[in-house]
């Protein structure tokens, strides 16, 4: 018994040539399947795949032109920092190993940011944007990125401080005023009354 070829749906307007199937799927059989690919074939829509792999066939020729690294960039060799953090036993020790790792990525990061801003004013598309919109996702992971690294700089000044300057205890505090309002001289007397009699 041979079973129906899987129903094809239909592919955006753009992109007509490509119906939304997956080949490898038997009709209504969903084992398999993820559960966008089960979205998308109920609704006719396109999976987050449909669209990357559109988006490489339409820029082949865009990325003949332009040499864009293929692989992910060579990852640092941060084992010394992670050692080094392994071996801290203070506040000092461990504040030197993360503002050490943090001068060494901080270049890096920025530039990765700058480039997620350029992104969202590309083709001006960040002017009158909406939030949640493609610009507005943009600047923000741009934003969140670069509050990263103060982020981790305050950790590591509250931790100083909660070892080389500690809030003072309450109870010391108060006997302390005690003991300067009890030292004070007496507040002078208070001015004669005009009118009153002349010496």
């Amino acid at each position: 018994m041979t079973t129906a070829p899987p129903e094809a749906s239909n592919a955006p307007s753009d992109f007509p040539e490509l119906p939304l199937q997956h080949p490898d799927f038997e009709l209504y059989d969903n084992v398999g399947r993820t559960a966008e690919q089960i979205r998308a074939h109920q609704t006719g829509s396109a999976t987050t795949d449909d669209l990357r792999r559109w988006a490489k066939r339409d820029a082949e020729a865009f990325r003949a032109r332009h040499a864009l690294a293929a692989a992910p960039l060579p990852v640092p060799d941060l084992s010394p920092y992670r050692q080094a953090l392994d071996a801290a036993d203070t506040p000092a020790e461990f504040s030197t190993v993360l503002n050490a790792l943090l001068d060494t990525v901080e270049p890096f990061l920025a530039e990765v940011i700058d480039h997620l801003a350029l992104s969202a004013r590309w083709k001006n598309q960040n002017r009158g944007a909406e939030t949640g919109s493609p610009p507005k996702l943009l600047r923000d992971a741009a934003s969140r990125m670069s509050s990263a690294l103060p982020m981790a700089a305050e950790a590591d000044l509250k931790i100083l401080r909660a070892h080389y300057d500690p809030p003072p205890d309450p109870d010391l505090l108060m006997q302390r005023a005690r003991t300067v309002r009890g030292t004070l001289p007496p507040p002078p007397p208070p001015p004669a009354a005009p009118g009153g009699p002349s010496r």
